[in-house]
């Protein structure tokens, strides 16, 4: 069951909590500043069955980001997990958060290592981890991830122009997309090559389930974690989803093979294939994704499904291709050209508030592409 974000940790009885006990002093990178993953791994303590233990701070090397994973993919992680930082600007820890214990915008085979969604926390140097159990043992290998971003590039990051205008047969125009370059992305840490599936017929509306009270310049870095976390920390070979959208309405070219291309990505479990992933940077249960966002959703999508002439507005049958979706593997199942990650999967994702905002980005997509 979903863990609400900044939710206040509930008591729990019969858990076992694990701790975290070791530092990982040596980060991915050795040069400061120039980004990288920690890992610190998570050791069992159990002080009796209605005890819940945490531990913290630890001082840490720097990072930003900071997520949970255990060795395989398959295995699912029930309790609770929750974390806590020390910012590394005022010194000060913050409060308890909640990660996100199900992963679902991942491959359609099962690969890398099983993951919380990630939390954006900003610059950091101190971390504190508490794992709860549920049901299930604990999957092995448990530790956190530190992921630090690294240094901007050295220019800023500029969306190449837009074009401008319709065109015929459905198209939209281009809209103006910070590239991989622009947002500083390390071609080295990723796969070598590209994967291309066939056209894409649907966009997947998707929130990346971090903090919304971002400086819209800090994006990058925010890309730029995820990116790590997705290669580095989980073992894809590069970044999941195909374009992300700040809250300023920016949009970012995410998985590497061209914005033009159908890249195939790793955004919607099953249903990657024939389809593009496109999220939202924030999280969007209650909170209202900002209007610039919402249109920078539209604009992405008009145009990536005008490529093909495909209705913004219309409908798309892809075949599901793993039993961990929401269909078993090889049913046909009928989506909205736009669709949100939840009608894929069982899961909130884009969020009930952004969700409820798809009908006007499929009006406003349709619209961009003259119909």
């Amino acid at each position: 069951m979903r863990l609400e974000r900044r939710a206040a940790l509930a008591a729990a009885a019969t858990t076992t909590t694990l701790l975290l006990t070791t530092l990982a002093a040596v980060p991915a990178h050795a040069d400061p500043g120039t980004g990288g993953v920690t890992t610190v791994p998570l050791e069992s303590s159990l002080r009796g069955p209605d005890t819940l233990r945490d531990i913290g701070p630890r001082t840490t090397a720097s990072f930003a980001l900071v997520g949970v994973s255990w060795d395989d993919p398959a295995e699912a992680l029930d309790g609770g997990v929750q974390v806590r930082t020390r910012s590394a600007l005022t010194g000060r820890w913050g409060a308890w958060y909640d990660l996100e214990a199900d992963r679902d915008d991942r491959p359609d085979e099962v690969t890398g290592r099983g993951a919380t969604a990630p939390l954006w926390v900003g610059p950091s140097d101190g971390v504190a981890v508490r794992v709860t159990a549920g049901t299930r043992p604990f999957p092995a290998g448990l530790r956190a991830e530190l992921v630090d971003p690294g240094a901007d590039p050295v220019a800023a990051p500029e969306p190449r122009p837009a074009e401008p205008g319709l065109r015929a047969g459905g198209a939209a125009p281009r809209p103006g997309i910070v590239t991989r370059a622009g947002w500083g992305a390390d071609e080295s840490i990723r796969e070598s090559g590209f994967g291309y599936t066939g056209d894409v017929r649907a966009v997947f509306v998707h929130h990346t389930d971090t903090t919304n009270d971002y400086a819209c310049t800090d994006a990058p870095k925010m890309i730029r974690s995820i990116y790590q976390y997705h290669v580095k920390s989980l073992g894809w070979r590069d970044i999941g989803y195909n374009f992300l959208v700040d809250r300023c309405g920016t949009i970012y070219e995410g998985r590497a093979g061209g914005v033009a291309e159908p890249v195939l990505g790793a955004h919607t479990l099953g249903f990657n294939t024939n389809s593009a992933g496109v999220a939202a940077l924030g999280t969007y249960v209650s909170a209202q994704a900002p209007q610039a966002q919402v249109d920078g959703v539209s604009q992405i999508a008009a145009w990536k499904l005008g490529l093909t002439g495909k209705d913004a507005q219309g409908t798309a049958t892809l075949v599901s291709a793993s039993d961990g979706s929401k269909y078993k593997k090889g049913t046909s199942v009928q989506f909205k050209s736009i669709s949100g990650h939840r009608d894929a999967f069982n899961t909130e994702c884009p969020g009930e508030a952004l969700y409820d905002r798809l009908g006007d980005i499929r009006s406003w997509a349709a619209h961009l592409q003259g119909r």
